[in-house]
């Protein structure tokens, strides 16, 4: 037996942890466990609220509940490896702690950001030393697994192949970018999703109620519009949402009564953010996105950001945003500006691919140049003369000569005969009939390029 200096000093933590389960030295096992339950009170709200079981656990449905994959397989205690990501506070760690409650396994946990490759081959190592003696699978939870490095990915593949660990991965980033191809393929990936408002709402509920992990020991009242402003404000942060309201609350004097009363200026300020008069399916919504959408169109760049800036702050959808731009660009500069659409569309993809905030910078780039492009709205205007043409007169044939002739047969039916291939005409133009009726539907206009466009088409008109 080691001299009592040695104790706790020299053992690796999974022989201390298998001391503990034998019940050695009771009286280490007795401040430990004394000093983990001090630590846990003084842990944030979000951390003591986190759920013990599935039943407990909120949101991401798509993935969770009867008949689910995921479900299924942890269930059955068959769980593969797998890779979960999205943003932060909406459940992941918290979903490997369920599993590591519901499995037979023997769970490990460490995080990317402090770990190295030699703790990894110690967990490895002991994985496989339990999985030869006891035949118990290890269950090996990587937090922020997109920090580690190739050489250290690289390190996990030969004992997931053989079956020695089962990986669960949490990431933020999108696994395809941050991880090693081998590692992919031997991973389901699950997309956790930002939880919604009324999800949000539940959990801060379950807090206030909870009489030993949460606040249902204090006095209190909230306001159901405070709730809502915090499930809105944290933008599907369970974890935001849940230390602004311990914060708010503890900080809260009680009043004559003893009651603790949760405002909405109490909400706002625990969570550092205004309220805004903003709601995602309502008038304010619509009118926001209008105000956005004419401040474009009539070339005001200040008044656009001010109203995109609004979208922003209450928590809007970017792609929403990048949706108005680029529907703008077509609809109100059209080719006055062919390159408005151009830079809309690339501000779309750029803020699906480097996500909020950042996110914010393309777009405002994409709605100044559009606010500050020449107008037109003739493409507009065409398209919808043509199909009101289409949708209430008689729907035309195509000429013989406009007709496909490209597979077996289509000459012998005539089709294709006297179409003059306009590549072969000066200027790369020829007079000849494309609509079996006259129709004007675009009509250049005389703003930006499209003045070029009008002089080009008039010219080549009038020499046909």
């Amino acid at each position: 037996m080691p001299c009592r200096r040695h104790r706790g000093d020299f053992y690796p933590p999974s022989i201390l942890g298998y001391m503990k389960k034998a019940k050695f030295d009771s009286r280490q096992n007795i401040f430990a466990l004394a000093n983990e339950e001090d630590n846990f009170k003084s842990s944030p709200l979000s951390v003591r609220m986190r759920p013990q079981s599935f039943d407990q656990y909120v949101g991401q449905s798509h993935i969770l509940g009867e008949g689910k994959l995921l479900t299924r397989a942890v269930e059955a205690d068959r769980l593969s490896s797998v890779i979960f990501y999205g943003p932060p506070g909406i459940g992941k760690t918290t979903l490997a702690h369920c599993i590591s409650k519901k499995t037979k396994a023997h769970f490990e946990r460490v995080n990317a950001v402090s770990s190295n490759v030699e703790e990894l081959r110690r967990v490895i190592l002991s994985a496989q030393t339990r999985r030869a003696t006891t035949q118990q699978k290890t269950i090996l939870f990587i937090d922020e697994i997109h920090r580690f490095n190739k050489a250290q990915q690289d390190v996990l593949m030969p004992d997931i192949e053989d079956g020695n660990i089962i990986l669960i991965g949490a990431t933020v980033l999108n696994p395809f970018f941050a991880l090693i191809s081998p590692l992919l393929s031997r991973s389901l990936i699950f997309e956790l999703h930002p939880l919604s408002k009324e999800e949000l709402v539940k959990v801060l509920r379950n807090a206030l109620e909870d009489r030993e992990r949460g606040l249902g020991q204090f006095s209190i009242k909230a306001e159901e519009e405070a709730l809502l402003f915090l499930a809105e404000a944290a933008d599907g942060d369970a974890r935001k949402a849940l230390n602004a309201l311990e914060v708010g609350c503890l900080t809260t004097p009680p009043d004559e009564t003893g009651q603790i009363v949760f405002t909405i200026d109490a909400a706002q300020e625990s969570i550092q953010k205004k309220q805004v008069v903003y709601d995602r399916d309502g008038d304010a919504h619509y009118d926001t996105a209008s105000a956005f959408i004419k401040s474009m169109r009539g070339s005001d760049p200040d008044a656009t950001l001010y109203w995109m800036a609004k979208m922003i702050y209450a928590g809007e959808d970017p792609r929403f945003i990048a949706r108005r731009i680029c529907i703008c660009a077509a609809e109100d500069v059209g080719n006055a500006d062919p390159q408005a659409l151009v830079l809309a569309s690339a501000a779309l993809q750029v803020s699906e691919f480097v996500g909020m905030p950042e996110a914010r910078i393309p777009l405002a780039q994409a709605a100044v140049y559009v606010a500050c492009a020449p107008k037109s709205n003739a493409a507009y205007i065409g398209i919808d003369k043509a199909l009101d043409d289409v949708k209430e007169k008689k729907t035309q044939a195509v000429p013989q000569h406009l007709k496909d002739m490209s597979y077996p047969g289509a000459k012998k039916m005539g089709h294709g005969q006297g179409y003059k291939y306009a590549h072969a005409y000066k200027d790369h133009y020829v007079d000849q009939e494309y609509m079996p009726f006259p129709a004007t539907y675009y009509e250049p206009t005389d703003s930006g390029f499209e003045k070029k466009i009008k002089e080009r088409m008039y010219r080549l008109k009038s020499e046909g």
